[in-house]
């Protein structure tokens, strides 16, 4: 049942494009939310610029929402989005600072005629300061954050990830911080101003290395596969490819000696600790590499686990996908696309034991549902004909 969601009480308005903005609305819409994204009207300036309709990353980020055109620069586009406001719960948008208020459907605008709105955003380097007004995407946010000051061999010089993970953790930071204001609203019955942005969401994903500065004034540097801090944890061969192994703690380290057959290497002085075994990485890098290339990965792997040593393959996405917990645990999630067939998307990988997500609806074509959001906001037929007529949606 719908109604058994948890968020199946809430009216979202999406104003999002790109990634990091839908990764937010599409946390609230696969948890319940109606939301309602709202797109440009066809022939209005902005028309078109979230990607190809029917590609997979449009697909797979605005599911279970539905859609309405509107031309927000007209006097009757406002109207009609103010009339949306009126009875939403939540907004969200990830425009430059500046557009929405040129628009008029800034934060302070729209608490004027709904007081108890969650107004949620996301930008590139935040809603002021210096740098608030210019244009942020993730692998700029990848860059100023350090993040990619990290990533990749020493030596190497910078290093883009390898996923979009600026606009993923801003999306996801957002969506928490949304669900925070609808709680204190609960008890307040006042909205508020939710913000993060694509860098200071990286600074807070890098976690460990960001504290390491803050704390001790200690700048991390690329450290390649190997954990900077837990030694021996990396990338190792084997006779077939590569597996990572994950041994930090004493403990892990004298099970893994013991589970490759190298119980010699647990008498040495050199890697007797920790802190031993990191300042002698690269040498214990290569004595257990030399091991591991006698079997293959499967091998290593079932005999590792076996000993208790976290370990596990490296895959490729397919190859992940294939993976029998990962088939378990059902993240690829099965549609039926009215014009694409049979397909599959990212499911979530969050499990609740009562209210399990659900895919509702597949990704809306534009304005799929502009007559049906206007009819529920008490337009008539007449007056939608005319609006269509007039390009206004």
């Amino acid at each position: 049942m719908v109604d058994a969601l948890p968020l199946s009480q809430i009216k979202v308005l999406d104003l999002t494009r790109a990634r990091a903005g839908p990764t937010t609305a599409r946390q609230l819409a696969d948890w319940g939310a109606d939301v309602i994204k709202v797109e440009m009207a066809e022939g209005s300036e902005g028309g078109g610029f979230d990607g190809h309709r029917d590609s997979a990353d449009f697909q797979n980020l605005h599911r279970n929402k539905r859609s309405l055109t509107i031309d927000l620069k007209s006097e009757d586009g406002q109207r009609i989005f103010a009339k949306l406001a009126e009875t939403a719960d939540v907004i969200v948008e990830n425009f430059r600072p500046d557009v929405k208020h040129r628009l008029g459907i800034d934060y302070d605008s729209i608490r004027k005629i709904n007081p108890r709105i969650v107004y949620g955003s996301i930008s590139g380097f935040g809603q002021d300061g210096p740098y608030a007004h210019r244009p942020g995407v993730d692998q700029i946010a990848q860059g100023m954050s350090g993040f990619m000051s990290v990533t990749g061999l020493p030596g190497q010089g910078p290093v883009r990830a390898g996923a979009a993970v600026a606009d993923m953790s801003a999306g996801l930071y957002l969506s928490i911080g949304i669900l925070l204001a609808l709680v204190e609203r609960q008890r307040s019955g006042e909205g508020q101003w939710v913000q993060t942005s694509l860098v200071e969401s990286l600074i807070a994903v890098m976690d460990f290395q960001s504290a390491a500065w803050l704390f001790d004034r200690k700048v991390p540097a690329q450290a390649g596969n190997n954990h900077p801090y837990f030694i021996p944890t990396g990338t190792f061969p084997t006779k077939d490819g590569h597996i990572n192994i994950g041994s930090g703690t004493q403990g892990s380290w004298t099970r893994l000696c013991k589970a490759i057959g190298a119980d010699a290497l647990l008498a040495r002085p050199d890697y007797a600790d920790p802190d031993l075994r990191r300042g002698h990485r690269d040498k214990l890098n290569e004595e257990l590499s030399a091991i591991l290339r006698t079997r293959t990965s499967a091998e290593w792997v079932e005999a590792l686990n076996a000993g208790g040593v976290p370990c596990g393959p490296i895959y490729s996405i397919d190859q992940a996908f294939a993976d029998p917990q990962l088939k378990h645990l059902g993240l690829a999630t099965p549609i039926e696309h009215p014009r694409l067939g049979a397909r599959e998307i990212v499911g979530q990988p969050i499990h609740m034991s009562r209210t399990p997500w659900q895919m509702r609806r597949v990704t809306p074509d534009a304005g799929e549902h502009s007559s049906e959001i206007l009819s529920e906001l008490g337009f008539g037929d007449d007056e939608i004909a005319d609006l269509r007529q007039r390009k206004i949606i």
